[in-house]
C-alpha cells in the first residue's frame, strides 16, 4: 500500500490539512483501522507509533506494564487527537496478561498490530538469572507470536490489516553481551518473513522493522558510548516510524536509516560470518565498557 506520511503532515497556509492528506489518512484508516494495538506503547518507538497512528485517525489500544506512565500518555493523546483510547496495564510476558488482553479486546476490530514490547538485558549470557532468560523468551518471542496468531486471524477473515514486528539489526548475527536478545530478534524477523508470505494473499500486510540504535529512554538510561567501526548515528523514533509505515505493504522487512542499510549490506554481504560476529561484538563491548545495567521491559 502507498504511504503518504509526508502528505499526512502537510497543511495548507491556513493550518488546515490538505485534501490530499485527508485522502491519505482515510485510505490508511480504511486499510488498517478502525483500531490499532501498540504493545509497549508508552515511550520511545512505541510512543512514536502511537502518536503517528493517532494522527492518521486510528483508535488505539495501548498496552504496557507501567500504569502511571501509560495513563499519562493516554491522556496526552486524548487531549491532542479525536480518537478513542483503551490503555491497558498488563504484563504480556505472562499467560494471564495475554489472556486478559484478548478478553478485554475481544469485541474490538483491531486492524493493525505493532508488537514493540521487549526485554533487552545487557551482559554475559551466563551471568543473567534463569528467570531473566525465561522472561525474555516469553516477552520477546511468545507474546509476539500469540498476538499475531490471535489478531491475525481476525484480519485474515476481514481480508485486510497489518502486523508490524519490531526486530533489530542485532538479529542479523550473534552479538556478545546481547546474545539472547539478538537471538529473539532473529526469531521475530524470520517469523515476520514467513507470515508476510502466508498472509499476503489474504489481505494482511506483515513487516519486520529491523531498527539500529534509536534515541529512546531505554537506550539513554544505559548511557552507552560510541560503538566503533560501522556504528551508525542514533536515529530518532519518529524517523523509524515514518520509514516503517512507508514500507508496510511493500516488503517483508525494512531497515530504517540509510547508514544502517549500508552497514547491514557490508556485514551480511561482504564480511565472513565470523568477522561480522566479531565486529558487532567488539562494538557492543565498546559501547558498554563503562558498565551496564539490565533494562526494564517496555
Amino acid at each position: 500500500m502507498r504511504d503518504d506520511a509526508a502528505a499526512g503532515k502537510r497543511a495548507s497556509p491556513s493550518g488546515r490539512v490538505s485534501g490530499r492528506a485527508q485522502r491519505a489518512r482515510a485510505s490508511f484508516a480504511a486499510r488498517y483501522g478502525p483500531w490499532a494495538l501498540v504493545a509497549g506503547g508508552t515511550d520511545g518507538i512505541g510512543a512514536a507509533f502511537a502518536r503517528e497512528l493517532a494522527a492518521r485517525g486510528l483508535n488505539l489500544v495501548l498496552v504496557a506494564r507501567r500504569s502511571e506512565l501509560l495513563q499519562s500518555f493516554a491522556r496526552e493523546l486524548g487531549e491532542r487527537y479525536p480518537i478513542r483510547l483503551l490503555p491497558l496495564s498488563l504484563d504480556l510476558a505472562t499467560p494471564e496478561g495475554l489472556s486478559a488482553l484478548f478478553a478485554l479486546t475481544g469485541e474490538i476490530e483491531i486492524g493493525l498490530l505493532v508488537s514493540n514490547a521487549a526485554l533487552s538485558p545487557i551482559g554475559e549470557f551466563l551471568d543473567h538469572l534463569d528467570s531473566t532468560h525465561e522472561r525474555l523468551i516469553d516477552l520477546n518471542c511468545r507474546a509476539p507470536a500469540l498476538l499475531a496468531w490471535r489478531l491475525g486471524r481476525g484480519m485474515a477473515e476481514r481480508g485486510r490489516g497489518g502486523i508490524i514486528f519490531l526486530s533489530s539489526m542485532a538479529g542479523f548475527q550473534g552479538t556478545a553481551l546481547t546474545a539472547h536478545y539478538a537471538a529473539s530478534k532473529a526469531y521475530v524477523r524470520v517469523l515476520a518473513e514467513g507470515l508476510w508470505k502466508e498472509l499476503r494473499p489474504r489481505g494482511v500486510d506483515v513487516l519486520a522493522c529491523n531498527a539500529g540504535l534509536v534515541r529512546t529512554p531505554t537506550l539513554l538510561r544505559e548511557n552507552p558510548r560510541e560503538g566503533g567501526l560501522l556504528a551508525a548515528p542514533l536515529m530518532e523514533s519518529d524517523r523509524v516510524v515514518f520509514e516503517t509505515l512507508r514500507a508496510l505493504g511493500r516488503r517483508a522487512t525494512v531497515i530504517p536509516g540509510r547508514t544502517n542499510r549500508i552497514s547491514s549490506w557490508i556485514v551480511t554481504r561482504l564480511l565472513p560470518r565470523k568477522a561480522a560476529i566479531a565486529l558487532f561484538s567488539s562494538g557492543t563491548r565498546a559501547m558498554y565498557r563503562d558498565g551496564y545495567r539490565p533494562s526494564p521491559p517496555r
